[in-house]
């Protein structure tokens, strides 16, 4: 029985298959119900005591060997397979899912598209500020009442420092880094110490911008918002109404004239059909002085809207938790988007 063990282990280690289907028939004869190993272990079970030990270790050896040839060609062939169909041209790819942008960058990259579009750059700054930019510079000295207007994070540690409110601090620093004509918009993410209810969350993005020249009027602001709104939302039909920030005089909110074509749009304009959608006004001369330009030769204007706002206007997005949830499902929906 040993020779005819030896006789097998010679004949495995000569098999060479051409085929999967060679390697099929080989594993059938071998170590299938009926194969060969099958009809050795029950001659095995014949034999004498002290045959088996010798016989029962050739017989394992002859097992671990089929198999190991076996699985050594299915792997050769696996490969051989992957590599011609990387090589055949006529193949069908594999499908590639399209991402998605979020829509408050597909909001946030349109409104910059926008006013890029009139001359407008993009200035950025950092999301820990000092006191100066954030509050000092802009109208806002220590003790001022309207510093309560925007519920902050301190620094613990530091309480001259914090997370900015508004990326006006961004036009302060653009301010004392360029001189006028000045021309710049500032995105980012700004944090508000805010707990009034279940939907409000602590940061939400804004893009505040700037126009610093001489001869600027309100005028200029004026057609400016209408050039983006009607650029934005396709409704150029605007009102100013008085408001009051301290940081530009005089203030306004704007509101677009939304319509009430449907059901919709009632709801949000609560029935008048204008919608408010930022703040501007022409920049406080007291401003101008902190960052070193001349309020007798130079004028400007500035405003400020809330991406996530806008977001949620234009894609009919009611819950504004959504925006930071991360769900995909939600996610999704906004592979087409612009």
């Amino acid at each position: 029985m040993v020779d005819k063990i030896n006789k097998k282990i010679k004949e495995i280690n000569s098999f060479n298959p051409k085929s999967e289907k060679d390697i099929e028939e080989f594993r059938i004869k071998y170590l299938g119900k009926k194969g060969e190993l099958t009809s050795l272990f029950l001659d095995f079970k014949n034999l004498d005591n002290d045959k088996k030990k010798t016989v029962g270790k050739l017989l394992n050896e002859l097992k671990l060997l089929a198999q190991s040839k076996i699985d050594d060609f299915k792997k050769t062939f696996s490969k051989k397979d992957i590599s011609q169909a990387l090589n055949d041209i006529t193949r069908p790819g594999d499908p590639i899912e399209i991402g998605s942008r979020h829509p408050i960058s597909i909001v946030k990259n349109r409104i910059i598209e926008i006013f890029s579009e009139i001359g407008f750059s993009i200035s950025e700054g950092p999301e820990i500020e000092d006191d100066w930019h954030n509050f000092s510079a802009l109208n806002l000295p220590e003790h001022h009442p309207a510093r309560d207007m925007q519920d902050t994070f301190f620094i613990e540690k530091n309480p001259d420092y914090l997370l900015r409110t508004h990326t006006s601090s961004v036009q302060i620093r653009h301010m004392e880094n360029n001189k006028p004509p000045i021309r710049t918009i500032s995105p980012g993410r700004v944090y508000r110490n805010e707990a009034i209810s279940s939907r409000s969350h602590c940061f939400f993005h804004q893009i505040e911008g700037l126009s610093i020249d001489k001869d600027v009027s309100f005028a200029d602001l004026k057609q400016t918002l209408e050039y983006f709104t009607s650029q934005l939302f396709g409704k150029s039909k605007i009102r100013l109404r008085p408001s009051y920030f301290p940081f530009t005089e005089p203030s306004a909110e704007v509101d677009v004239y939304w319509g009430l074509e449907n059901e919709t749009d009632y709801r949000m304009t609560k029935g008048t059909g204008w919608l408010e959608i930022m703040g501007c006004g022409m920049v406080d001369p007291n401003v101008l002085k902190n960052c070193n330009i001349d309020p007798e030769i130079y004028s400007g204007f500035a405003f400020g809207l809330g991406i996530d706002r806008i977001a949620m206007l234009l894609h009919q997005i009611d819950d504004i938790r959504l925006l930071s949830e991360n769900d995909i499902r939600f996610l999704d929906q906004f592979k087409s988007s612009f």
